[in-house]
């Protein structure tokens, strides 16, 4: 233990204090203080542990394993740095067990060291431009940042996966991750492609009941164990968006997740099974209902250790959707939840948008206590400040923090994370722990919002496209299957009437998605085709409050540059002395007001063609 803490201080020593963000939030903590605390041995405490600390000379961690030592040494850092140990403390008690035993980055790495909706680089695990110990010691620093928060698994690869990750020299390379990895208490998984021995040429079918098949797998994951023995598992999306899967067979979801759990099993492996499925046997079918349709029927065939993994929403990372119903409709079934951090649809690398409280949102409709684990798709790159926008740093801390304890709240998390990285100064975090807290809000606004959904550009998924349609896409991609504007209203009917995808909600929220009147206003659009002239809560109708959610957001938005400037001088004074990181905020910020803009008047204008044909009074701009 005391080992890996010297090498945590040590790897943070070779330099002063950097503002090119390179050490996230570690940056103010004292290393050298979590070295010298004192970690005794208790039964029972899991991965977690207590903290008694009387003064700063007199704290104890108590911890039933090393892992949970330093857990507990990195938090007592933590809150030293955030001010609650220090000089003229008051006696603090603290006890933490992780709420989930899974705590998984998802890398969408590829093995030419692209990275799919990466906006902060290329790859710090494949085909990486740093070489020999530069790239072992970004690698260290990564595991460092995740140990602070309790992260402990990394999926090392795309879920899009090459089969050539199951050949020797990319498993000798997953060694070495590991390796590097493991005094940070972090098990490395792969992404696999189903179809890898097929592709691969060892096998003349993928068929998961097929003898030769399930001997391939076996044999290969005995080799993988022998290069790596804490190798945690596999990550598998199949039968989705072209990737195979177990459907080019004639067989189940579960029986492909089977064959495999049962080649994982005697080594202790789990097979993360993903149900973001749509199209294969559902043409014509509502995209958000296709994953509950596909597998709400094979509740309870899984093995115990194939974890059923499903995104937080229906559909995919939206700035606001409601919670996915798989959730309500697979009670035998373990379950993981997988967050975006990555920020594909909420401005990517180039928007400030804090997303603690999508989140949070998610965990008030689905309790963490039927979750086995929590994923998180990174938004890590080899950039030098990892994320690309240092704020986009915040995501990835949240993610980590909610992971181990769900029950911290977006204020709580963004107070750690603006200390820990910028300033302890009062007049810094009044002014801008608001600007962070509301900026998701701000998002669903200038983008999407009252339940607006996939109206992103093409491909890229960066700024808008409402009038999007290309006949040689699936419609499921088009924008214009989701809003579905036309001069008598706009929104996507799910009700009872339509295509009813309230039915697979459980009650209370079956019955009040499915009734226009008690809808939650925030998702309106997403559950019912509403006329333009409705008349919404606030009085108004539904044309007017579409435009002043835009208007509100990109009002919002461009105070962002004036906080900044705001707090300009502490900012520099508390740890960026050169200015350097104040000015790639800046820049950043002036593009996103630039962006928000044009999502307003693209959407407003798009949309108002429509409801000036139902010949609507725009009273919120008069």
């Amino acid at each position: 233990m005391d080992k890996i803490i010297l090498l945590i201080v040590t790897l943070f020593s070779l330099s002063t204090y950097a503002n090119d963000g390179s050490k996230l939030w570690m940056g103010k903590m004292n290393l050298d203080v979590a070295r010298k605390v004192t970690v005794k041995h208790v039964d029972g405490l899991g991965e977690g542990f207590n903290i008694e600390a009387i003064s700063p000379e007199r704290i104890v961690v108590q911890a039933s394993t090393p892992q949970g030592g330093a857990y507990g040494r990195m938090a007592v850092a933590r809150l030293t740095a955030c001010g609650r140990i220090g000089k003229g403390m008051q006696p603090l008690s603290v006890k933490e067990t992780p709420a989930f035993k899974y705590r998984i980055l998802n890398h969408w790495d590829n093995l030419d060291g692209s990275i799919e909706r990466g906006y902060a680089g290329r790859s710090i695990f494949w085909s990486s431009r740093m070489k020999g110990e530069a790239w072992k010691a970004r690698i260290r620093a990564y595991g460092l940042a995740n140990l602070s928060v309790g992260i402990n698994g990394c999926v090392l690869n795309n879920v899009n996966a090459s089969p050539k990750v199951l050949t020797h020299a990319y498993i000798d390379t997953v060694r070495m991750i590991a390796n590097i990895l493991r005094p940070y208490y972090i098990k490395v998984y792969l992404s696999v492609n189903f179809g890898s021995p097929l592709a691969l040429g060892a096998t003349k079918t993928a068929d998961p009941l097929n003898v030769e098949v399930i001997k391939w797998w076996q044999q290969k994951v005995k080799e993988i164990y022998k290069a790596v023995p804490d190798f945690g598992g596999f990550l598998v999306k199949a039968n989705s968006e072209g990737q195979p899967g177990p459907f080019d067979y004639g067989r189940s979801h579960a029986d492909g997740a089977n064959m495999l759990a049962d080649a994982l099993k005697p080594y202790g492996g789990i097979v993360l099974w993903r149900s973001f499925v749509y199209g294969a046997k559902h043409k014509g079918e509502d995209r958000v209902k296709q994953a509950v349709s596909e597998f709400k029927d094979l509740d309870g065939q899984f093995r115990d250790n194939v974890i059923l993994q499903s995104k937080n929403g229906p559909l995919d990372f939206q700035p606001r959707e409601p919670y996915s119903p798989i959730f309500d409709n697979m009670p035998k079934t373990s379950q993981a939840v997988e967050f975006q951090i990555a920020q594909e649809y909420t401005g990517q690398a180039k928007h400030l948008v804090y997303l603690a409280s999508m989140w949070k949102e998610f965990f008030g409709y689905v309790s963490p206590k039927t979750l086995k684990g929590v994923a998180g798709v990174s938004n890590i790159g080899d950039e030098t400040n990892w994320t690309h926008h240092d704020f986009s740093q915040a995501n990835w801390y949240a993610f980590g923090r909610l992971a181990w304890d769900p029950t911290l709240t977006s204020e709580q998390i963004a107070d750690e994370w603006l200390r820990l990285t910028f300033s302890s100064d009062s007049t810094f975090l009044a002014a801008v722990e608001p600007m962070m807290l509301k900026s998701r809000e701000d998002c669903v606004d200038y983008m999407m919002p009252l339940g607006l959904h996939h109206i992103f550009a093409f491909d890229g998924h960066y700024g808008p496209e409402p009038d999007g349609y290309r006949a040689d896409y699936p419609i499921e991609w088009c924008p214009v299957y989701y809003h579905k504007a036309d001069s008598l209203g706009i929104g996507f009917d799910r009700s009872s009437k339509g295509s009813d995808a309230v039915s697979q909600y459980r009650e209370p929220y079956r019955s009040l998605y499915d009734n226009l009147e008690t809808c939650p206003e925030k998702y309106l659009l997403w559950f019912h085709h509403v006329p333009w002239d409705y008349e919404m809560r606030n009085g108004l109708t539904l044309w007017d409050n579409m435009q002043l959610h835009y208007d509100r957001g990109v009002k919002s938005v461009e105070d962002y540059s004036c906080v900044w400037k705001e707090v300009k001088t502490i900012e520099q004074r508390d740890g960026d002395a050169d200015g350097s990181r104040w000015l790639r905020v800046d820049s950043l910020l002036k593009i996103q007001a630039d962006n928000v803009r044009l999502w307003r008047d693209v959407c407003l204008r798009y949309f108002g063609r429509f409801a000036k044909k139902s010949n609507i009074v725009c009273k919120s701009r008069q």
